[in-house]
């Protein structure tokens, strides 16, 4: 049996320092995810603005695809920092294979998915009142995309996979390493592929797509050989350590909630876009270019998120309530002040925010206000955010799918459908704040429930004494 030969910096570290050590660098490598989604709509936008729709059209299946990657690295990073919390390096071993199977197996099935269903995923999106030729361009675009997204889909998986080892062993600075390489090669290899460059074909809204699975699959290449080389404390081996169904189900029993979590996202997403379309194909347009800046706000959220599940889980496997506690406030504070901060420079330049895309005077007509209303919402989601994330923590990923799915299949799509019968398509932004709004109480209260039932809450009069 291996035995760790320190103690590691998350069971010791004070708090705040050890959230910032840890989260800093996995927000600068969100942020740069971020910049690279927006850069590569910004040079697609240059095509026309149908291949600016296309992206937007695409989005919920390549979300969906993310949920899978992303949702089973959210139970490798809690199962295993878990593990090495209770002093159990060959449990979190068998945990680190058993999830490299399930995120092999995903890649599977969208492989599947691109080579058989891009087409009609992507035309049940275009609301039937669209004029024909502007259909047909729509739908070109976007099955060209999707296509090569999915196919060549298998570097997220292997990315996002060794990415989580790195953040479960408190290497985050590794992890962000990973991801700006991949970032890097998409943004520079974005336009040189899209126009031509250099003597290069133009392969127009293609090129955008082989940009991204390029970057992806150096990423993975990447995180691989940091891995082998710099996180002694795993071993990833399927020989040493083989994937079993306990483990397989203990990262289920956590991963599931989140990847549908995300996936209701991907629904949400595909119903908006037939509610907007229904209105023109400008307002989708919007509505993805929404999706795009808003990652610059959430993205650092998620980032703080990332830094932060593994100090919960290895200080809930040590038994130390009061750490566990710290870092939840902690983060509660940082991504509120994330939130108000993208709230006011959503509120104050909502035309530069578009003018980066190439905007038609349509789209800034409806964009503008589109922007302004969208981002009330972000006053009340830091919170939800963190909520969510913590509960995934503690190993009660049906908590965070219950609040997602209330926000956004109960509440967000039928109110938006609701204001779209007004005629109003300023109304069908409003469903944003209403849902978040109906969040965050749900997720508050959620939170302290599962505090209580792991026996991590301390009691106001304990925390004075």
């Amino acid at each position: 049996m291996e035995t760790l030969t320190h103690e590691n910096k998350m069971g010791t570290m004070p708090i705040n320092r050890l959230l910032i050590s840890m989260a800093v660098p996995m927000m600068i490598s969100m942020l740069v995810q971020a910049l690279y989604n927006v850069v590569d709509s910004i040079f697609v936008s240059r095509i026309d603005e149908f291949a600016l729709t296309a992206v937007g059209l695409a989005f919920p299946l390549q979300n969906l695809l993310i949920a899978f990657a992303v949702g089973f690295g959210v139970g490798l990073n809690a199962l295993i920092s878990r593990a090495l919390g209770e002093k159990d390096p060959e449990r979190a071993n068998r945990i680190a294979s058993t999830g490299f199977a399930l995120e092999g197996l995903s890649y599977l099935i969208f492989l599947v998915i691109g080579i058989f269903f891009a087409e009609p995923i992507a035309a049940a999106q275009l609301d039937e009142s669209l004029p024909p030729e502007d259909a047909a361009i729509i739908l070109g675009y976007t099955v060209e995309y999707l296509r090569i997204v999915l196919i060549f889909s298998f570097g997220v998986f292997i990315e996002i996979g060794f990415e989580r080892l790195l953040q479960s062993t408190g290497k985050t600075l590794w992890s962000m390493v990973t991801q700006l390489i991949g970032a890097v090669f998409n943004i520079i290899f974005d336009p040189i592929l899209i126009f031509g460059w250099f003597g290069l074909p133009a392969m127009g809204i293609a090129g955008a797509a082989i940009a991204t699975v390029g970057g992806q699959i150096l990423a993975a290449f990447c995180a691989y050989f940091i891995n082998r080389h710099k996180n002694h404390e795993l071993h990833l081996s399927f020989v040493k350590y083989p994937p079993s169904l306990r483990a397989a189900l203990d990262i289920s029993r956590i991963s599931i909630p989140s990847i549908v979590m995300s996936s209701i996202s991907s629904v949400m997403t595909f119903f908006m876009n037939r509610i907007l379309t229904g209105f023109t194909s400008t307002a989708a347009a919007v509505f993805g270019v929404y999706f795009k800046l808003q990652s610059f706000v959430f993205m650092p959220v998620f980032g703080l998120n990332n830094g932060m599940v593994p100090i919960i889980g290895y200080n809930y496997g040590a038994k130390m309530p009061e750490r566990v506690n710290r870092t939840i406030r902690c983060a509660m504070i940082y991504a509120t002040a994330i939130m108000f901060a993208g709230f006011a420079v959503f509120q104050l330049m909502p035309r530069v925010l578009l003018g980066f895309f190439d905007p038609s005077a349509d789209m800034l007509r409806i964009g503008a206000p589109a922007l302004r209303i969208i981002s009330l919402s972000f006053i009340f989601a830091g919170v939800c955010v963190i909520c969510s994330s913590a509960c995934q923590a503690f190993g009660y990923g049906m908590y965070s799918l219950y609040i997602s799915v209330a926000r956004q299949l109960f509440v967000l799509v039928p109110v938006a459908w609701l204001m779209s019968l007004t005629g109003e398509l300023d109304n069908v932004w409003l469903s944003f704040p209403i849902a978040e709004i109906v969040s965050i109480a749900a997720s508050v209260s959620l939170l302290l429930r599962v505090l209580n039932k792991t026996g991590m809450r301390i009691k106001k009069h304990k925390a004075a004494a």
